[in-house]
C-alpha cells in the first residue's frame, strides 16, 4: 500500500524533507540531517483552519516519509549516530572514553563505548538533578526529567531530556493518523474521545521538573497550542485533560464525550487499563452525568475547578433526549457493547493491549462488542521508537516498525531457558564477547528475540531499555517487532512494574508479623488479578503455624499493607494517588497446595530435578488450582504512603 502510494506520487528530491511548509514539522537542514523541530503558530487565530487542510495530500507526504526512511534505514541510522556523536563530542560522558577522538563511525563507537544500564549512570543523573549544569551527557541543556515507570532502588528512574526532544516525539505522533486513515477512512470528519490525564510532578533539588513523559507532552505548547487539525480534534477540552484532580478530570472528560456522542468516531486512552477504568467510572456515575446533560448545567459541587467548568460549559447544552437515551442504555442489566450503544459511530478502540495490557483484551471485547483494538505506537520515557503500520491487525499480531530517525538502535540477542515455565535470560553486565553480539537495526533476524539498546539525541549511549522484542518481519529495510515483555517484570496492573527480587524483599518484610505466632510462609506465588477494576496483586500463601495462638485476621491485613509499603513508588502512586491499582490481597491456601502445583507442572513435562515454584503465575488452570484450595482471604486495610518526588529529595526538605 505505502509503496504504491509512493510510486504514484511525485518523488521527493533527495535533499528535500517530505513535508511542506504548511506541515507542523519543518526541517532544520535536509532530510538526512535529521534535526527535526516543531513549528507552532504564534497564536491560534493565525493557524490555518482544519477545513483548509488538504488531508489526502498531507497523508501522502507522511507515508512517503515512512517509505523513504524505512527503505534507507541503514543509511539513516549511520547519519543519526554520526550526528549524535558529533554534536555531543565535548560532553563529559563521551570524553571519559577519549579513544573516540572525534570519530563518529559505528565501528569505533561500538569498540569504545560500553553497553550500560540505568545504575551505571545514576550517579551522573543525580548530579544533574542536584543542579550541575555542565554538559554531562548532552551538549544541549537538560530541560526537565522524564520519570520512567521502571524503577531503581524503589524510585522512578529519571531520564534527562531536552526541548528538542519534544519536536522529535511530535514527529512520531504526526505519523499515526495518516497511517490509520488508510485503513479507516473519513476519520477527519469526526472526533476522538480519548481519556488523557496528567500525573503528579515534582522538582529536583536543582529546580528541574520531574514528571511522566505524557504529562510533559500534555503540558507543553506542542499539545496545548496545537494547530487546528482534524486528527487532534478531541471531545475533551485541554482544561479537563490538564486538571490535576483525577476525579474532576474523568468526570469532565466523560461528560464531554457523552454530550458529543454522535460525533465520536474513535475512543481510547493510553493503556487498556485506563480505558476500562473510564467505563467503570461511567457505570458508577451515569445518573449524575445524565442530570448534567439534561439540564445543560454542570454539577458545581463535584467540579470545583473554575477553568474546567468554563471550558465544559462551552460544550454542554441542554439535551433531555440524549439524557434519556443514555439513561435507558445504562439502566439495562447488561453492559455488553456499551461503547457501541452509547457512541454508535465508533470505529475502533485505541489503547495499548500488548505486553501485560493483553490481560484486559476480554474485558475490552465485552464492552466494545468486538471493535478493533488498535495499538498505534511504541514509546518509552527514554525515547519514542516506532509505529504500527497494520493497525487493524489482531492484538496478538501487533508489530511496531521502528522509525530510523528517532535514535540509533542496537539489539542484544535474548535466549530463553526452555521448560514449562519459560524464563528470559540476559546478563546484567556484558563482557567484551557479549558486547560483540549486539546487532544493528537492519541486521536483526526474523523470529529472534532481542533486548532493545538505544543511543539518543538527549544523551543516552548504548542504553539497555529493558524491553524484549521479537522480529516479526520488515517494512522495506526497517524491522517490525512484536513487544514480548518488560525484562524481569513479574507483576503489573497499570504502569507499575514489580520484579521478582522486589516481591521477595517485600515478602521478607511482611512475614515478620507472623513471628510472634510461631508461624511462617512455607511457599508463595502471585498473580495480577484484572477481574476487578481496578486490578490488584494477589499473593497465595501456604503457611505453617506451630504456635498455639491462631493468627488474627488483622495480622494478615498488616502483612498486606507491609508488602505494599515495601513496593516501589510507581506502585504506591497507583494505589494512593492515581487509584489505578486496588488493595493487595493475600489468599491462604491449604497445606500441600504447592505440592499439587508441582505435580501439575511435572504432568505437563517439567523436570522434577529442575522444578522451582514460580513466583508469578498466569496460566488459567494453575490459577484455578490455587483458587480451589483457598481457605481465607485478606486485603490491605488502607493505601500505602506515597509522596511526589524521590525519597531523598523529600528528606532534604
Amino acid at each position: 500500500l505505502y509503496k504504491a502510494l509512493s510510486d504514484s506520487s511525485t518523488p521527493t528530491p533527495k535533499n528535500q524533507f517530505p513535508f511542506d511548509n504548511n506541515s507542523c514539522l519543518k526541517p532544520s537542514y535536509t532530510l538526512f540531517s535529521l534535526v527535526i523541530t516543531l513549528t507552532m503558530p504564534e497564536a491560534p487565530k493565525n493557524s490555518p483552519k482544519a477545513s483548509n487542510f488538504i488531508v489526502a495530500e498531507e497523508n501522502k507526504k507522511t507515508l512517503h516519509f515512512i517509505e523513504e526512511v524505512t527503505t534507507k534505514a541503514d543509511e539513516v541510522q549511520k547519519r543519526v549516530l554520526a550526528e549524535i556523536l558529533s554534536r555531543n563530542s565535548n560532553v563529559e560522558y563521551l570524553k571519559c572514553y577519549g579513544n573516540l577522538n572525534g570519530n563518529t563511525d559505528r565501528e569505533t563507537f561500538k569498540k569504545v563505548i560500553p553497553v550500560i544500564t540505568y545504575e551505571d549512570i545514576q550517579h551522573d543523573i543525580n548530579r544533574i538533578a542536584s543542579g550541575d549544569k555542565s554538559p554531562i551527557f548532552c551538549s544541549q541543556p537538560v530541560s526537565e526529567f522524564l520519570t520512567s515507570s521502571g524503577t531503581s532502588g524503589g524510585e522512578r528512574k529519571l531520564m534527562p531530556t531536552t526541548e528538542e526532544e519534544l519536536g522529535r516525539r511530535s514527529l512520531l505522533y504526526s505519523l499515526l493518523m495518516p497511517v490509520m486513515s488508510h485503513f479507516v477512512p473519513d476519520l477527519e470528519t469526526g472526533k476522538g474521545m480519548y481519556f488523557l490525564f496528567v500525573k503528579s510532578e515534582s522538582k529536583t533539588p536543582g529546580g528541574l521538573l520531574a514528571r511522566p513523559v505524557l504529562t510533559s507532552y500534555y503540558k507543553s505548547p506542542h499539545f496545548k497550542n496545537r494547530r487546528p487539525d482534524p486528527y487532534t480534534n478531541y471531545t475533551s477540552p485541554n482544561e479537563a485533560i490538564l486538571c490535576p484532580d483525577s476525579y474532576q478530570s474523568m468526570y469532565s472528560q466523560m461528560l464531554c464525550g457523552l454530550s458529543q456522542n454522535a460525533q465520536v468516531l474513535r475512543v481510547g486512552a493510553v493503556f487498556a487499563s485506563g480505558f476500562i477504568r473510564a467505563i467503570r467510572f461511567l457505570e458508577k456515575h451515569w445518573s449524575l452525568l445524565c442530570s448534567d446533560i439534561r439540564s445543560g448545567i454542570m454539577n458545581t459541587e463535584l467540579i470545583t475547578d473554575s477553568s474546567v467548568r468554563e471550558a465544559v460549559m462551552k460544550i454542554l447544552k441542554p439535551d433531555p433526549d440524549l439524557a434519556d437515551f443514555i439513561e435507558a442504555e445504562c439502566s439495562k442489566k447488561s453492559w455488553q457493547g456499551i461503547i457501541t450503544r452509547l457512541w454508535p459511530n465508533t470505529k475502533y478502540v485505541d489503547v495499548i493491549v500488548t505486553g501485560t495490557m493483553s490481560q484486559y483484551i476480554p474485558t475490552l471485547d465485552y464492552y466494545s462488542n468486538g471493535l478493533p483494538l488498535v495499538c498505534t505506537m511504541y514509546a518509552s520515557s527514554e525515547c519514542y521508537f516506532g509505529v504500527n503500520l497494520n493497525p487493524l491487525c489482531k492484538p496478538e499480531d501487533v508489530a511496531y516498525t521502528l522509525i530510523p530517525t528517532m535514535c540509533y538502535f542496537e539489539f542484544l540477542p535474548i535466549h530463553r531457558n526452555n521448560g514449562v515455565m519459560d524464563s528470559i535470560s540476559a546478563p546484567k553486565s556484558l563482557n567484551e564477547k557479549e558486547k560483540q553480539t549486539l546487532v544493528d537495526l537492519v541486521d536483526v533476524k526474523i523470529g529472534q528475540e532481542y533486548e532493545l539498546v538505544v543511543t539518543t539525541y538527549a544523551g543516552l549511549y548504548r542504553y539497555r531499555v529493558g524491553d524484549v522484542l521479537r522480529v516479526a518481519g520488515f517494512k522495506n529495510n526497517a524491522p517490525q517487532f512484536n513487544f514480548i515483555c518488560r525484562k524481569n517484570v513479574v507483576l503489573s496492573i497499570d504502569s507499575d512494574k514489580t520484579d521478582e527480587v522486589e516481591l521477595q524483599n517485600a515478602m521478607k518484610n511482611a512475614v515478620s508479623h507472623l513471628m510472634p505466632f510461631d508461624a511462617r510462609v512455607t511457599e508463595y506465588t502471585s498473580y495480577a488479578d484484572t477481574t476487578t477494576i481496578p486490578g490488584h496483586y494477589v499473593l497465595f500463601w501456604e503457611i505453617n503455624v506451630n504456635g498455639s495462638t491462631p493468627v488474627h485476621p488483622s495480622v494478615f491485613e498488616d502483612c498486606c499493607l507491609t508488602i505494599e509499603e515495601s513496593l516501589n513508588s510507581v506502585y504506591r502512586q497507583g494505589r494512593a494517588s492515581d487509584k489505578s491499582i486496588g488493595p493487595l490481597e493475600i489468599r491462604i491456601v491449604e497445606v500441600g497446595t504447592f505440592d499439587k502445583l508441582m505435580d501439575y507442572a511435572i504432568s505437563l513435562g517439567a523436570s522434577i530435578n529442575q522444578y522451582k515454584t514460580p513466583r508469578c503465575v498466569k496460566f488459567a488452570p494453575i490459577i484455578e488450582l490455587l483458587n480451589s484450595r483457598v481457605m481465607s482471604k485478606y486485603f490491605s486495610p488502607k493505601c500505602p504512603k506515597w509522596t511526589p518526588g524521590h525519597k531523598q529529595w523529600n528528606n532534604m526538605n
